[in-house]
């Protein structure tokens, strides 16, 4: 029975869920925006320099992990899918990016299967098919607008699955806040080498794609306030994932988290003009129908730990 307590903190936590999934879309489009002015290398070592010391202060001493090679490996891949991530943001629509990156929880089920040897219900297969022909309509590889880039994403979303089944298997003890700061501090320590790398031995794609292969640009006070401002925002998702997924009934709370690709879409539009295009609308439905079944299918289940959601945007 439904207390009246349990409904609104349910209640609470889809409003949460939907703000932080909104400002987690705003931090993608800034990304998006910021390209032409800035490095992805510089955004990731200012933006995280600025988030770490308040993530310390929030974590109350939690800040070392118990395991720390499993948690520095779960680290390395997400930073890596980052990489992905940003890599294809400012070649690809952001209703694209954002559609493939969900698939995410599509390869968790494949990957829980063969590594953890879940039992994956029919419905889950069911899902991941769906999701599989979601992913065709967005990225269409016999259309005429097709190339390898549009595939980036969805090998993003694989290494974040590869993350999530790490920590459900090897950081299950570990606080969420101590996953955050290893991160950040993954991303300061690779961001740091990679531009370091690029000081010493300029590539030669600097002046074709220089977001990533660029130096650093210097600081305005445009600049300052984007890293601000995208500072501002992890640290606000970090915290409003944490709380969206405390309330007594996470598998609901998971179903709000995919309003993220309509949001995606919205600020593509509003920063870029970028209007998606029917096959991409069709692909957001069926991936993201795909992403509710598995939700469903695992309603009764055992809830999934705090640390084990997904921390996209941290």
């Amino acid at each position: 029975m439904i207390t009246s307590e349990t409904s609104q903190s349910l209640t609470a936590g889809i409003f949460t869920i939907l703000l932080t999934v909104f400002a987690m879309a705003l931090t993608d489009a800034f990304v998006k925006f910021a390209s032409t002015d800035m490095t992805l290398w510089q955004i990731y070592v200012c933006r995280s320099v600025l988030a770490l010391p308040v993530l310390v202060l929030l974590a109350k001493g939690q800040v070392w992990p118990k395991a720390v090679g499993w948690v520095t490996l779960r680290s390395l891949a997400l930073v890596a899918m980052y990489v992905a991530i940003y890599a294809a943001i400012p070649l690809l629509d952001l209703s694209v990016v954002a559609a493939a990156l969900y698939t995410g929880p599509l390869f968790i089920v494949l990957l829980s299967a063969i590594f953890l040897r879940e039992d994956i219900a029919t419905m889950q297969w069911v899902a991941v098919a769906l999701g599989f022909v979601g992913v065709l309509c967005v990225v269409r590889p016999s259309g005429v607008d097709f190339t390898a880039l549009s595939l980036i994403p969805v090998i993003a979303a694989f290494l974040y699955a590869v993350a999530a089944v790490l920590t459900r298997a090897k950081c299950q003890d570990e606080k969420p806040a101590a996953l955050a700061i290893s991160l950040n501090i993954a991303l300061v320590v690779f961001g740091a080498l990679a531009s370091l790398w690029l000081r010493i031995s300029p590539s030669d794609h600097a002046q074709s794609y220089p977001f990533l292969f660029g130096q650093w640009s210097s600081f305005s006070t445009r600049t300052l306030g984007i890293l601000v401002v995208m500072a501002v925002l992890i640290v606000g998702v970090s915290i409003g994932l944490a709380r969206a997924y405390q309330s007594p009934r996470p598998q609901v709370i998971a179903t709000f988290d995919y309003a993220y690709l309509i949001f995606a879409a919205f600020w593509g539009f509003v920063f870029s003009k970028e209007t998606p295009r029917i096959w991409t609308m069709i692909g957001i439905m069926l991936i993201v129908l795909g992403g509710i079944l598995v939700v469903v299918s695992r309603k009764g289940l055992e809830e999934p730990k705090l640390d084990q959601l997904p921390e996209s945007g941290i």
